[in-house]
């Protein structure tokens, strides 16, 4: 007896004389098995059979409700960090880190320890400047963006805070541990022209103005990057002097164009909230269809501009590469220009995110003006 029930509790697939596994068979058919053996495990061990089946199921159900929990989260910061500005910021670091480089052995693991050093604190402070901007645009963002965490309730406030302040602070510490000046400048740029965008305090919350959003945005991406973290590679990773160069001027003045067109084209979608909470983009002021052709006009008139440069260079390569790269990105934008629907907000947000696209796509090229 004794034996019989150690082996039941051991869960071992104990069988009777029907050969069926113990735990396959069901409370009711006890009664009909044959043996005294399975009468008494009946008695005995079939109330510990259930117990160990409910504390089995009860612990899976727990391992899911985690798995669920861990995974809703961790899409809820994925919307917090606003993805699209955070490959932005990769992609442009990446690319004017790039600039310095003239010879293959200046790929070495001394520039991309540099390249790593100036990407984790910009990410982190372009977390920190979206991140703020929602802490204050919660119920705009109730009309204009209602998927985003703080908007929908998958964020508290208070973890938004955190997120925030976390992210100010280490983006910092590491800015501060790196010692290299260009890169300190643009993570305190950052911070403060990030902090007046938003803050809702007297002399700030610039966004309200739309000459002040756009210069905001101008001055962090094409300027701020451009000349900053070209500045870290060229000095502060490879030693050399501080120049001006072609790849640089071009790239700077390029993205002035490309971030003049973002700042505007993002608030076309936003204008219901933005009007009900008295936003003055220019989208408000001027109308949606005149900003947008305004955008595709600047756009098509910097791609022209991208052409004759690369028709410039000395080198074969380079002007073949960045001639054809920016007619096709030209023609690309026109005809996908031309199916835009303005009534329709999914299509003019999906227009904008494909504006984000061809903006990764410049950064591409850049390096390859000579």
């Amino acid at each position: 007896m004794h034996n019989i029930l150690n082996r039941c509790q051991a869960n071992k697939g104990f069988r009777c004389h029907s050969r069926r596994p113990l735990a396959s068979i069901s409370p009711e058919k006890f009664d009909k098995l044959p043996t005294k053996h399975c009468k008494l495990l009946k008695r005995y061990c079939f109330p510990a059979i259930i117990e160990n089946d409910f504390v089995s199921r009860n612990e899976d159900n727990h391992s899911v409700s985690f798995w669920t929990w861990l995974s809703k989260n961790l899409n809820a910061f994925y919307q917090f960090s606003r993805p699209h500005t955070i490959i932005g910021t990769i992609v442009g670091v990446t690319s004017v880190s790039l600039l310095p480089v003239e010879i293959a052995a200046d790929l070495s693991p001394i520039f991309w320890m540099g390249l790593l050093k100036a990407l984790l604190p910009a990410i982190l402070m372009n977390i920190y400047v979206v991140g703020l901007n929602q802490l204050f645009d919660v119920e705009i963002d109730k009309v204009n963006k209602p998927y985003l965490p703080l908007a929908s309730g998958d964020f508290s406030m208070t973890t938004g805070v955190a997120l925030v302040v976390l992210s100010s602070l280490m983006s910092f510490a590491m800015g501060f541990m790196f010692q290299s000046p260009p890169l300190m400048y643009a993570l305190l740029i950052s911070f403060l022209l990030g902090t007046a965008y938003s803050v809702e305090l007297p002399l700030l919350r610039w966004k309200r103005n739309a000459f002040l959003a756009a210069s905001c945005i101008l001055s962090v991406r094409a300027i701020v990057v451009q000349f900053a973290f070209f500045m870290h590679i060229q000095k502060y990773v490879f030693g050399r002097p501080a120049v001006l160069t072609k790849p640089l001027v071009f790239g700077t003045a390029f993205m002035c164009f490309f971030s003049t067109v973002i700042a505007l084209f993002k608030d076309i979608p936003d204008v219901d909230g933005d009007k009900y909470f008295g936003i003055q983009s220019f989208s408000i002021r001027l109308g949606p269809e005149r900003v947008f052709r305004l955008c595709i006009n600047m756009l098509l008139l910097a791609y022209g501009i991208a052409m004759v440069v690369g028709a410039s260079s000395s080198s074969i390569y380079s002007k073949l590469l960045t001639v054809l790269g920016h007619f096709t990105l030209a023609s690309i934008l026109w005809f996908r220009a031309r199916s835009i629907d303005l009534t329709n907000k999914e299509s003019i947000t999906s227009f904008y995110m494909f504006i984000w696209k061809l903006f990764y796509a410049e950064y591409l090229l850049i390096p390859f003006v000579r």
